[in-house]
């Protein structure tokens, strides 16, 4: 069976009157469409194998449009193996639509400043376990669970050495010398590119969140370093003026 009938079945019964069915990206880990209904209507799905990556997804949604008013997708449908989402639209490359972001997201950042790191669960990064126990040390929470966590994995304990990974333990050792103490902030978690969307009024819009309370800085970080359209740079600029990151 297509992977995409398999999305269609599992949309089927749940109730939904599917005419047709587009497949389009999921990430690396799920099977994805874009789905007509009998009304005319159009949603975002996608399935995988059970687990608790979509119930954690639609609360993340849910956290960053009730705490910092995000515009995110509206959750229709959220069980084990199927996520369905209000269907969005391709993101404007014009500055307008990057400065729009910018004030979106610096609201986020600035109206939910915490004392705690973490979330009160831990949530995904792709296929990986996002790793969310609550903090009161940010130097502390960044490094344990941002960085040193990574060093367990697999695929980093068969390609790092000794030396690389006493180079990262230095690393995390030194941030209180490399980063000013600032508080957490309610952040998006995996703000690259990819996951910045439009709504139907051409409006910025976030998709598939890792949310925690972290250092704001990890949202800019991940827009940063990902190949972006010039107009991007309208971004950071607007962003500094209104929400001042960090200097470190």
């Amino acid at each position: 069976m297509a992977e995409v009938e398999i999305l269609a079945e599992r949309l089927v019964a749940k109730g939904f009157a599917v005419t047709s069915l587009e497949q389009v990206t999921g990430g690396c880990i799920c099977i994805a469409g874009i789905a007509t209904l009998r009304d005319g209507g159009r949603i975002f799905a996608k399935t995988l194998a059970n687990a608790d990556v979509f119930d954690v997804e639609a609360a993340g949604l849910s956290a960053l449009a009730r705490l910092g008013g995000v515009r995110v997708p509206a959750v229709v449908h959220a069980s084990t193996n199927l996520l369905v989402l209000e269907a969005l639209c391709p993101r404007g490359e014009d500055e307008q639509f990057w400065e729009q972001l910018a004030r979106m997201v610096a609201a986020l950042h600035t109206s939910t400043v915490s004392d705690r790191f973490g979330w009160h669960r831990d949530g995904w990064h792709g296929r990986m376990r996002q790793e969310n126990a609550w903090s009161t040390d940010g130097y502390e929470f960044f490094a344990e669970h941002r960085i040193l966590r990574w060093l367990r994995e697999e695929l980093v304990l068969a390609e790092f050495d000794r030396d690389q990974r006493t180079a990262v333990e230095r690393l995390c050792s030194a941030l209180p010398e490399l980063v000013p103490p600032h508080p957490p902030s309610l952040t998006h978690g995996d703000m690259w590119p990819g996951n910045i969307l439009a709504d139907g009024f051409g409006m910025p819009a976030l998709i598939d969140p890792a949310v925690s309370f972290s250092w704001p800085e990890i949202d800019l970080a991940a827009l940063w370093c990902q190949p972006r359209p010039p107009a991007s740079g309208r971004f950071f600029a607007v962003y500094e003026e209104l929400a001042r990151p960090c200097e470190g």
